[in-house]
This record gives C-alpha cells, structure tokens and sequence, in this order.
C-alpha cells in the first residue's frame, strides 16, 4: 500500500507550477514566430527641398513626411497631436498646397518643395501672418499655432488662387473679408483652447492687407 502523507503539494501549488511551465515553454515560441514573421525594414534614399535647403535622407519607407521632418531633419516647428490627420496641428506646405504631414509617407515626397513653419518666417522678420497672430493673441498654449499659421498661409492662397470651399459658390463676392468662408477654411485646424476669433481676427487682419 502506497503512502502520500508526505505529499504536500496543494491544488495552489499545483496551479501555479503548471503556469509557470507553461510559460517558459512558450515566451520562446512566440518570440521565434515573432521574429520569422517580421520583415526587416525598408530604407530607401530620396532628396526634397525644405525651406528651400536640399535635403537628402535615408529613411525607413514606412516614416512618415511628419516624423521625417521631426526625427530625422529637427524640424520640430511641425507639430505630433492626434497623429490621425484631424487636428491639423502637423500642417505644412508641399508644393504650395497644404497637407497634414502625418498622413503622407516621406519617401512620396521625391523631389518636392516642402515648407515649414521654420520656413515661412525668422524671429526677426516674422511672416505676416505670425506677426498678426502675436497681434491678435490667436494663440494659447502654442501647440497649434504652427499649423494654424502653416493653415492660414495656405487658405488665403486658396482663395486668390479661386480655389472653391463647401461654403459659397461665388467666392469672387467677399474673396478675402468672408468670416464665413475663412472658418470654413480652417476647419481642419482644431485650437483645443479656443482661441479661434482671435484666429480668425488675424487671418482677416492680413487678408486685407493682400486684398
């Protein structure tokens, strides 16, 4: 006859040795299947133009035009906020037009004119359109300013250009005085402080003086 009165492994014990070696079986398995089914990453070189200086980079292809511009050439004028295109707050020029930097991968950017905050303006010789937001207070924490600014650039040229909004069909009637059309305009561009008449202040500030 057996005898187990020595036996004082509880159902706990039991428990928790049967985890830990089933655990230690399998960090080594997953860590293996990890690591034969990820790619190493792609680098591929291309050269743009920011704020008018070549620039050539060397880059993972998945970085986007915002991290390139932050991470890789210091560029950290360029703002990260909700990383998902719908803040506006990493808007920049391409080409004369203005994108969120964050949804646009660097490497489709070969050859092509970028400009930054950093670009429009010096402290000494502020862009207008800086000057007028220092004017109006159109700004708070800051955090959204150089893509507001960046934003603003870019609508006033829009609307030169008669580029059409959602807002009027004739934007030749008020051009560049349509509060209306101007907020519209801007839309894209979230000020979590809530500094958006004193924004739009500005923006009406130097459309009259490019009228």
């Amino acid at each position: 006859m057996n005898d187990f009165s020595d036996i004082s492994l509880s159902r706990r014990n039991l428990l928790i040795a049967g985890a830990l070696s089933a655990t230690t079986t399998a960090v080594p398995l997953m860590a293996a299947e990890e690591q034969g089914s990820t790619p190493p990453p792609t680098r591929t070189k291309f050269s743009l133009t920011v704020n008018g200086k070549p620039q050539t980079l060397d880059v993972d292809t998945r970085t986007t035009l915002l991290d390139a511009l932050r991470e890789h050439m210091h560029l950290t004028g360029t703002k990260k906020g909700c990383d998902h295109g719908q803040c506006g707050a990493c808007t920049v020029h391409v080409n004369g037009r203005r994108i969120n930097s964050c949804l646009t991968l660097a490497v489709m950017h070969d050859g092509d004119k970028i400009t930054t905050i950093e670009g429009l303006g010096t402290p000494n010789q502020l862009h207008p359109m800086q000057a007028a937001f220092v004017k109006h207070d159109g700004y708070q924490c800051g955090y959204c300013t150089p893509g507001q600014i960046c934003s603003a650039v870019a609508a006033l040229d829009e609307i030169r250009q008669g580029i059409p909004s959602h807002v009027s069909a004739d934007i030749n009637a008020q051009p560049l005085l349509n509060e209306a059309e101007l907020r519209e305009r801007m839309s894209g561009n979230i000020c979590r402080c809530g500094a958006y008449s004193n924004i739009i202040d500005a923006i009406t500030e130097v459309a009259g003086r490019t009228a």
